[in-house]
């Protein structure tokens, strides 16, 4: 069974991500539309230009030159204008920036450059005048329509960096109620275990001194688990508290985890462990808190072999992606990997077992997986992810410790 508030989630993120793509699409459309219309009206206001070049040049200057210039050549002030003679040599231009210190041979090659840009962008308009001579006025868009045409860029880089924004700070957000979530969990389970457990203690200390089960083996049976009940109660009382590392002996603690589970679990199933390592390779760890992880991968790989197969635990070192340490000394690493024989994990399925709630089973709340995940990376400062799965034959999880 896989939890459907993992489904929600999948579609919200969807449903937004489309929502986000159809706000973008109708911003690039709408601002295409402003575009194109801008440079209409800028190619009609330039052929107006051109008229009046030619009106001015063919005509008598009198008061209608004088008022065509001023209303028309000279009123053009955005759109950057060169008037050629044969497409090559520069008779005038209008709005093309030149430095003021510029000295002539370098105002002409800024010209001719100007003009092979114009080319490129704009046909020319033919400007007559007397005895079938021609002139040619060149053109590119003005500054207002070459930022218009940016603009969806950035509205778009905007929205995505407000998007991302937004989306980390949910994303901690979350993270941190999850947090709150997981230790006030916990802190309430240790505390209503607390009171059975004293119980249980009295009654086993009455059993065991009375006569009627004096030499009853199910008077330790009943300490073992209220031992094993104490563990429980302390790792839940350590989840949101700093827990204590300390150099602990790998091997040791490794197998005294599997000791415990093996007796408690089918007898087809086969525990191994085998290690690359020296036997008195230590690591840093909080025993209790390691221990559950074990446990958790351990029953789920049982689950997964529906109570038949083997799991072996392989001890090794490994190359760190940590560069540092502490007091700048060089970081070392070892591993355990737990590999089983069960039916395997689907590979678009690797990182969502780690998930909070994620189960596939038909009776579970899918936390064993997320728990051992925040106990190794969040309180030891490693890491734990799947380091093999194939359907039909197994997974290998690997737990990452610092020395």
């Amino acid at each position: 069974m896989i939890l459907p508030i993992y489904d929600q989630k999948s579609r919200l993120k969807i449903l937004i991500a489309v929502l986000a793509l159809l706000i973008g699409a109708a911003t690039v459309v709408y601002t295409n539309l402003l575009v194109q219309r801008v440079s209409e009206r800028e190619q009609q206001q330039i052929q107006l230009y051109a008229k009046a070049q030619e009106f001015i040049i063919n005509s008598e200057q009198d008061s209608n030159t004088l008022f065509v210039f001023s209303e028309i050549v000279d009123a053009n002030a955005t759109i950057p204008v060169i008037l050629s003679s044969d497409g090559n040599d520069v008779l005038a231009a209008k709005n093309v920036k030149i430095p003021a210190r510029t000295s002539p041979e370098d105002s002409v090659e800024r010209l001719h450059d100007e003009l092979q840009r114009m080319k490129q962008q704009h046909q020319p308009i033919v400007v007559k005048f007397g005895a079938g001579q021609v002139n040619y006025i060149y053109y590119r868009d003005s500054q207002l329509l070459q930022q218009l045409r940016t603009y969806p860029l950035v509205q778009l880089i905007v929205i995505g960096c407000l998007g991302i924004i937004a989306y980390f700070a949910f994303s901690s957000s979350r993270r941190a109620e999850q947090n709150r979530v997981w230790v006030g969990l916990a802190k309430e389970t240790a505390h209503q275990l607390g009171t059975p457990l004293s119980s249980l203690v009295g009654w086993q200390n009455y059993l065991r001194d009375s006569d009627r089960f004096k030499d009853e083996p199910i008077v330790e049976e009943l300490g073992k688990d209220i031992r094993r009940l104490e563990i429980i109660t302390e790792r839940f009382s350590n989840i949101g508290s700093v827990p204590v590392l300390k150099d602990e002996n790998l091997y040791h603690t490794t197998r005294n985890a599997i000791e415990y589970l093996q007796s408690r679990v089918s007898k087809k199933v086969v525990f191994r462990i085998e290690s690359d390592l020296p036997m008195d390779t230590p690591a840093r760890i909080n025993v209790p808190l390691f221990d559950w992880v074990i446990e958790n991968i351990c029953k789920n790989a049982v689950d997964a072999m529906d109570g038949r197969g083997s799991i072996t635990l392989h001890l090794r070192r490994v190359r760190t992606r940590r560069t540092w340490y502490r007091r700048g000394a060089p970081a070392r690493q070892v591993a355990v990997d737990i590999t089983d024989t069960g039916k395997g994990i689907p590979s678009n399925k690797l990182e969502s077992v780690f998930m909070p709630g994620f189960t596939t089973k038909k009776r579970g709340w899918g936390l064993g997986l997320a728990l051992a995940k925040r106990i190794i990376e969040n309180y030891h400062g490693g890491r734990l992810f799947v380091k093999w799965s194939e359907m039909g034959r197994g997974t290998t999880f690997r737990v990452v410790l610092n020395q």
